[in-house]
């Protein structure tokens, strides 16, 4: 009985956590499954029909090996795999080792889940070592925390569309009706944010909305980039209430990020490899990338409270 009711009660904190993990700006399909991958935010979404299933935090390719960003699809999956050791990371490790089978010293966890052409030798699967989840430490492959490997591998139907995208921050409403607003480190160095489009969208928002935005936050907290969620609108110590809604801030919009049209899926036979099937990736743990040490930006508060409805806006960019 304690058991079930843990297991509930870890099941209701899990769907809260996804409920208010900030959502990429991002079309997802209309039918069947969709697996979005933001590097910068070391998360991994799924999607059902358009609507977000479930969240999960991932350790994505550190800058020398970088997760291969772009489309792909879901292929095969292996439960318990070998690892068979690329020979490059072989010459890293100088021990001889060529192959590591299923157990606790697996770098793979228990399931592996292929990512893309099999030529990038890509996948999404567990660990050895849960601590570094999330991070940017890997040789390319998404890394998850062995229950959430799993959980996912038996969710994920081969042959899904799987989105991997570099955005540096997050736009959300949430369900009181409240901006709030992420940013992102930079572990590429692509120094692709586009905060012209971004301010557009915060400004079309507040118009919208009759709420005044306080501009010197928004530089805080993209100077920042904690990757924490901050209320450009609530009062102080206002907490964050799923589900949210992603607006379209990459093309300056206010409206919501919505699914695109897609056929409904042919059901395909999920391609399972045999227990113990050997699987050649670079899924060997690497430090993390060294942190940036940034001065800390004070941020401003927010509104005391919202404005009311058809009050003037007030931007100050």
């Amino acid at each position: 009985m304690k058991k079930t009711l843990f297991s509930l009660l870890m099941l209701g904190l899990s769907a809260a956590a996804s409920a208010n993990t900030p959502l990429p700006d991002i079309s997802p399909v209309s039918q069947g499954q969709h697996v979005v991958i933001n590097i910068p935010q070391q998360r991994l979404f799924l999607y059902t029909d358009g609507k977000l299933t479930k969240a999960y935090p991932v350790a994505v390719g550190k800058a020398a090996t970088q997760t291969n960003l772009g489309e792909h699809k879901i292929g095969v999956k292996a439960y318990n795999p070998t690892w068979h050791i690329p020979k490059s990371i072989q010459k890293e490790r100088g021990d001889g080792v060529k192959t590591i089978p299923p157990g606790p010293k697996n770098p793979l966890g228990p399931v592996f889940v292929r990512l893309g052409d099999p030529k990038l030798g890509l996948g999404i699967h567990g660990t050895n070592a849960p601590s570094s989840v999330p991070g940017v430490r890997s040789h390319g492959c998404v890394r998850m925390k062995s229950p959430d490997a799993l959980e996912f591998a038996k969710t994920i139907s081969t042959g899904s569309p799987a989105s991997v995208i570099y955005q540096m921050a997050s736009l959300n409403e949430d369900a009181n009706k409240n901006l709030w607003l992420a940013a992102y480190r930079d572990p590429y160095k692509k120094k692709n944010l586009d905060t012209a489009a971004l301010r557009k969208s915060i400004a079309a928002w507040a118009k919208a909305n009759g709420k005044t935005i306080n501009a010197k936050r928004v530089d805080a907290i993209l100077k920042n980039a904690t990757g924490a969620a901050n209320c450009l609108t609530c009062a102080p110590k206002v907490k964050m209430k799923g589900p949210l809604k992603s607006l379209a801030w990459t093309s300056g919009s206010a409206a919501y990020s919505k699914p695109k049209a897609a056929p409904k899926p042919v059901p395909v036979q999920n391609d399972t490899l045999p227990d113990g099937s050997a699987v050649e990736v670079d899924a060997s743990d690497t430090p993390d990338i060294p942190a940036v040490s940034l001065p800390r930006i004070p941020v401003p508060a927010a509104p005391a409270a919202p404005t009311q409805d058809g009050e003037s806006v007030e931007l100050l960019f």
